[in-house]
């Protein structure tokens, strides 16, 4: 293509977002501001007992205080973008904007993929090596874990972003999503985007593929040394162990898989409608996925709701 006409969108890009259903809008943002105080509230406690509460400061709440800042820093990255497109009339984000919050999503998204896997390693060793747990996951294993997840999230944000903001962008600047989605965005460019398509399925393979397959065969094993416990207390002891990391570890990779994996429509009308459907599942991974994490973590870990408890019980004392 002649380069004279090749242009960047130095001006920004327009997201589409529900434009092509404003009746929607209003609903959406209650919604999911809704949706993100309680996000926010929820990490937030769960971070501040972890931190708070001595009984708590084991290697799986460590994981856990770190999943909740990935939450939280996740839904700020893009929720604030998604509630101003709903209140402005002309829906543009500007072109540095656009990639700080494509670089933050992806690196906050790709740490969390690998930091599941590793509270999978947390809960692998608990249940199959109780005895050596305490030796395994010292503190001078897990912390260095949880940065390893922090440093490999980031430096695949920083490749894919990095490829990503060098392609020029041709005339069209719409991104039809409610955010700066890689995917959407190299639907824009006028150059060949065969580098970016093979670096993101190295990073698919990378940050989904070999956690999934990682936590797959640890709970093979560990549900295979559960059924060996003789006692049926026993067994449910062990299993609520790892119930709450398992349950999250469902929704996380069960959206993903259905919002890439399912078959796409080929009529106009069909197609319009899974447009709607699949903005609303970006929606479920992006913002109700971390509402979830602390609730179900909350829900099903005694420790948990005992330090809430506690922490309630001292602020009413105190008032």
């Amino acid at each position: 293509m002649d380069r004279s006409n090749q242009t960047s969108p130095l001006v920004g890009f327009v997201l589409l977002g529900l434009s092509a259903h404003p009746r929607l809008e209003k609903t959406f943002f209650v919604l999911i501001l809704s949706m993100y105080l309680v996000t926010l509230l929820g990490n937030g406690v769960l971070i501040l007992v972890t931190t708070l509460d001595s009984r708590l400061h084991k290697p799986m709440y460590f994981f856990l205080r770190n999943l909740s800042l990935l939450d939280i820093c996740y839904t700020a990255s893009s929720v604030p973008l998604i509630l101003d497109s709903f209140l402005t009339p002309r829906k543009t984000v500007s072109y540095s904007a656009c990639f700080g919050q494509m670089f933050l999503s992806f690196a906050m998204g790709a740490t969390e993929c690998v930091l599941l896997g590793m509270m999978a390693f947390d809960r692998h060793v608990a249940i199959c090596n109780p005895l050596r747990y305490p030796m395994v996951m010292s503190k001078a294993a897990y912390v260095p874990m949880a940065a390893s997840s922090w440093a490999a999230g980031i430096t695949n944000s920083v490749v894919q972003t990095s490829q990503a903001v060098r392609l020029p962008f041709c005339g069209d600047n719409v991104i039809n999503h409610f955010t700066c989605e890689i995917l959407a965005i190299l639907k824009l460019t006028c150059a060949d985007i065969s580098i970016n398509i093979i670096s993101l399925a190295v990073a698919n393979v990378i940050f989904l593929g070999i956690p999934v397959l990682f936590i797959f065969f640890s709970y093979v094993f560990n549900i295979a040394t559960i059924l060996r416990i003789p006692s049926a207390e026993g067994r449910k002891k062990a299993f609520s162990t790892c119930s709450a990391h398992l349950t999250v570890v469902l929704f996380s990779y069960g959206t993903i898989l259905f919002m890439y994996g399912k078959p796409k429509s080929k009529d106009s009308l069909g197609a319009d409608k899974q447009d709607l459907a699949d903005k609303r599942t970006s929606l479920f991974y992006g913002l109700v996925t971390p509402m979830l994490n602390p609730i179900i973590y909350s829900l099903r870990n005694k420790d948990v709701k005992a330090a809430v408890r506690d922490l309630l019980h001292e602020k009413h004392l105190t008032e």
